[in-house]
């Protein structure tokens, strides 16, 4: 009786191992345009950029770094300036106030892929910025959620939203 608990508790260790859940980097999505159609609720065929999309894949998730400009740790204007001279190459710097001074200003409603969004968040004078994608959709790097995608509309985003740009 004994001997066959023991070989019992052996065969289920065996096969069921320390039990500890195993999580998979997997997605469900085929494609990256397949992900960031869905995401931006857009068609697949509108996803045309991809080396836009697969830079914001790249960079999803990587933690809020005040002048951070490295995947340990980067800010809004960081990721701003990162993101133009891989995708775009063109050189940005400065803060999203100098960024805001150089763009020409343009209305919300005419806001088109990689165009710059910009907000005074509890401030006099512009404080963050972000990256216009699509249907209301901008990625940008936040202090609480590291680089991500939300929506201008959004109630904290529409209270805070001073305008769009492209750079001159």
């Amino acid at each position: 009786m004994k001997l066959s608990r023991i070989l019992l508790f052996i065969f289920l260790l065996s096969t069921l191992g320390c039990a500890t859940p195993h999580t998979t980097t997997h997605s469900s999505y085929k494609t990256t345009e397949e992900k960031y159609a869905q995401l931006l609720r857009v068609n697949k065929e509108d996803i045309a950029n991809k080396k836009l999309y697969s830079f914001i894949d790249d960079w999803y998730g990587v933690p809020y770094k005040y002048a951070g400009k490295t995947k340990r740790g980067i800010d809004c204007s960081g990721f701003t300036s990162v993101l133009f001279k891989e995708v775009f190459a063109r050189d940005l710097s400065g803060p999203s106030s100098a960024l805001y001074e150089q763009c020409e200003k343009i209305p919300r409603s005419e806001l088109k892929e990689g165009d710059l969004v910009f907000f005074k968040i509890d401030s006099k004078e512009i404080s963050h910025i972000g990256i216009y994608l699509q249907n209301n959709k901008f990625v940008h790097a936040t202090t609480k959620a590291g680089v991500m995608i939300d929506d201008l509309d959004e109630d904290y985003y529409r209270k805070y939203f001073e305008g769009g740009g492209k750079i001159k």
